[in-house]
């Protein structure tokens, strides 16, 4: 607990909350970071590993992702010990066990976030009435199944690249992390001509340097299997995927995969951040004197969260791609102009946009809480 401490500043969290249900075998963390523009909204993340740490880190990039996109929402995040592949009945427990824990938080919106889904938050909403994410059948907008994050990272793409001196069309990308959001985000930037060089998940990476047939790798996911079990291409452990030359690298699993350990191994133009947190400041910073670009997180990745948002609004399906387009393409460019001007890396230009988003919502309020 000691260690969740040491983010704390003048931001947040407002809030930590540990829930411990032994009859049931709960065992979760929710963090609440700073509500100054509304009710947080972040994602449930389910592995046998989280922390609380972990929690706090997810929460305030929650923040800092929803400051940027302008949205009337705070951040948060809960994080729930358990094997994402457990028995559905036994997911289902947990899940609505979880809900009821926190039903009078009201200051936090549950969503999806790795190892949960749509049927997850179907399960919340029955339970308490509030999470985003969800199935068609009960109003919602699923996320994952219309790769949200994944097409915001196609336009974040799209504007980087030209701050990167290549095109799109034929640039050659690597995705470690091919789940909900990996695939999608391979799958949108396939439709701009873009050749899946690489890709991994938990099991192993399978590349090719003349491209991987991205239908066949999606199919295999979606019926349980693994990269690895793909026909062709060669195959390499987990972390060989950080070995694969191209020109973009997607990480879009879990936080700090490259680190001042690996991020030398690199071999890329760009590195799209998919995932929250998946490289430490320090190896950012390494990238940014290689002459690397790297957009942060809470730019890139904005695309599902936008989308819940809108989602809680009421909005359509259509008009949440379109507001997700228009954000993160104008986020980037944003961006990516001041660290360019200002010589500064991408990462602090987010921070200085996002953090002045922050301070002015909380300006408006009337006590001085989070």
């Amino acid at each position: 607990m000691e260690g969740a401490f040491k983010f704390a500043d003048e931001l947040g969290p407002a809030r930590i909350i540990h829930v411990h249900e032994p009859s049931v075998g709960l065992k979760a963390v929710l963090v609440v970071d700073n509500v100054a523009a509304g009710p947080s909204i972040g994602g449930v993340r389910m592995a046998p590993d989280v922390s609380t740490e972990e929690c706090v880190r997810l929460a305030r990039a929650m923040t800092l992702k929803n400051a940027a996109a302008g949205l009337p929402h705070g951040g948060g995040k809960a994080v729930l010990y358990g094997d994402p592949k457990m028995p559905r009945a036994d997911k289902e427990r947990l899940m609505r066990a979880l809900a009821c824990s926190l039903r009078h938080a009201h200051e936090y919106i549950f969503g999806p976030d790795m190892g949960t889904d749509e049927a997850c938050m179907a399960w919340v909403k029955d339970e308490i009435g509030r999470a985003v994410g969800l199935p068609r059948e009960v109003g919602g907008i699923p996320l994952d199944e219309i790769g949200a994050t994944g097409w915001g990272l196609s336009h974040v793409a799209e504007v980087a690249v030209g701050h990167c001196g290549f095109r799109l069309e034929g640039a050659r990308f690597v995705v470690q992390g091919f789940g909900a959001v990996g695939k999608h985000a391979a799958r949108f930037l396939a439709d701009r001509g873009a050749l899946l060089v690489g890709a991994a998940d938990s099991l192993g990476t399978v590349h090719d340097p003349n491209g991987l047939d991205l239908a066949a790798l999606i199919a295999l996911k979606e019926a349980g299997n693994s990269v690895v079990d793909y026909a062709g291409g060669g195959k390499l452990d987990r972390d060989g995927v950080i070995d694969i030359e191209c020109d973009i690298w997607i990480p879009a699993a879990r936080p700090d995969v490259i680190h001042e350990d690996n991020v030398a191994r690199l071999k890329t133009r760009l590195v799209l951040e998919g995932a929250n947190i998946p490289v430490t400041q320090a190896a950012e910073k390494y990238l940014h004197d290689k002459g690397i670009l790297c957009v942060p997180d809470f730019i890139a990745n904005a695309g599902g969260v936008i989308c819940a948002a809108m989602e809680y609004q009421g909005a359509s399906e259509g008009a949440a791609f379109e507001t997700i387009k228009e954000k993160l393409r104008r986020n980037t460019e944003e961006v990516l102009g001041a660290a360019r001007t200002k010589k500064i890396l991408p990462r602090d230009a987010a921070l200085d946009l996002a953090v002045s988003r922050v301070k002015k919502a909380m300006s408006y309020r009337r006590w001085a809480i989070f």
